[in-house]
Parts: structure tokens; sequence; C-alpha cells
């Protein structure tokens, strides 16, 4: 692999992981990378993982670290999205994605309305609910964000922000690090199923890992020193950023 080819990797891994810590869809930026330097669409969506896998092991540590994560209690609504994704993730080394994609070109379309228009709740600084104790339908909720998650992990992050947030009652700084934790272990999990199906390229993958975990290091910073107000800039702009690639205005 080329030294250029590498340093393409680890800068778009170094944005994609400042991205996804902060709200979502910096895996809309590595995926169109991954096929231009020549990786099928199946190996491109399976070598994502990697950089996932590292750059959530750096954040979970680092919202550790801050006490924003607490283990004891932010588990439970990982149990279903982990079921989900493994799911997913046996249907995606199967299935074409191009038409799902739209559909969530849709959703997301829907979810940036919502931020825009019911800033109120985004805004929140503190939690409505402490430790809230998820409901069956939370739980079934979990269970099919894990399995797109598993399936595609394109703008994953948004549906568990917006499950977590509306869904939940967490405010954004809680919910950023509860996401990454909910994608950290469904990502170990259905990393496997990849690697089984011959869907991973290492070198590409740990070449964007270096980059998503200098991301997602800095990213925790700023979520944590800045709050919930800029995250939602963040927000807004990712979400505009991939509902105009979904529709097709990147080429």
């Amino acid at each position: 692999m080329e030294w250029y080819v590498i340093l393409a990797l680890v800068v778009t891994g170094l944005i994609a992981g400042f991205i996804n810590v902060n709200a979502g869809g910096g895996s809309m930026l590595i995926l169109p990378v991954l096929m231009f330097i020549g990786l099928p669409a199946n190996v491109a969506n399976g070598t994502l993982r990697i950089a996932i896998l590292f750059q959530n092991i750096i954040g979970v540590n680092a919202f550790r670290q801050k006490k924003v994560l607490n283990f004891k209690t932010d588990f439970r609504l990982v149990i279903p999205a982990v079921f989900g994704s493994v799911a997913g993730a046996l249907i995606a080394v199967e299935m074409n994605v191009l038409l799902l994609e739209k559909i969530i070109a849709a959703l997301m379309v829907v979810m940036f309305l919502m931020v825009v228009l019911k800033p109120g709740v985004w805004l929140a600084e503190h939690a409505r609910v402490e430790n809230p104790k998820p409901t069956v339908l939370q739980y079934i909720l979990f269970f099919f964000i894990g399995f797109y998650g598993g399936f595609i992990q394109l703008g994953v992050g948004f549906f568990i922000l917006a499950g977590l947030v509306l869904g939940c009652g967490h405010d954004l700084v809680r919910a950023n690090a509860i996401k990454i934790f909910i994608v950290l272990i469904y990502t170990i999990v259905t990393i496997g199923i990849f690697m089984y199906n011959s869907q991973v390229n290492w070198y590409a993958g740990l070449a964007l890992s270096a980059g998503n975990m200098a991301g997602a290091w800095l990213g925790v910073r700023f979520a944590v020193t800045k709050g919930t107000k800029y995250i939602r800039y963040v927000l807004i702009g990712s979400l505009v950023i991939v509902i105009l690639n979904l529709f097709g205005v990147f080429g």
C-alpha cells in the first residue's frame, strides 16, 4: 500500500473519529474512500469495522475517565443491540445495500428536522431521567438499531442518539458516551462475521484505525468541555452532509 494511500486513510479516520464521537456519520467519509482505493463495497463495509472498534475503545475509555459513563447502568441497552447487530451482519454479507441507503436518507431528513425544530430536547444539559431502566419498547427499538448497525453501520450513531435522547431522556454528552459503548460491544461481536466471510482488509483497516483513535480522543475532550450546545451544531452539520451524500449530491 502506497504511503499517500495510508496518509489519506489516516486523515479520513481522524475526521471520522471526531465526528463519530460527537454525532455520527463518520462512516460516510470512510466508505467512499475505501471504495476509491479499490475495495469492493462488501469488503469496505467490513473493513471500516476495524476503525470503529479501535476508535470506540479509545472513546469509551476517555468518557469513563471523565466519569460520564457508568458501566453498572449503561450496559442495559447493549444487550438487545448486540442481538440485533448479529442478525444484521449475517444479512449484510449477502445483501446489496443501495435501496436501504435511500430509505436511510429519508429517515435522516426526519431526524434533521427533529434536531432543528425541537432544540430544547437536544440542548438539555442534564438527563431528564437519571439512569432510567429501559422499557420493553426501548429494548425492541435498540434491537432494530443494532440490526441496522450490524448491517451497514452508516449513520447508526444518529439513530442511537435519537433513541437515547428522545426515547431515554439522556443529555447529548451522556448519550454520546453510551452510544460509543453500545457500538463498541456489538462491533466486537459482528467483526468476526465479516472476518469469517473474508470481507475485511486489515492493512486499510489498521491505517484508518490510527486516525480514528486520534479523532475519538480529540472528540471526547470537545464533547466534555463544549457541552450539548456545540455537539448539536456538529450533529446538524453531520446530518446535512450525510443526507446530501446519500441523495447523491456529491456524486
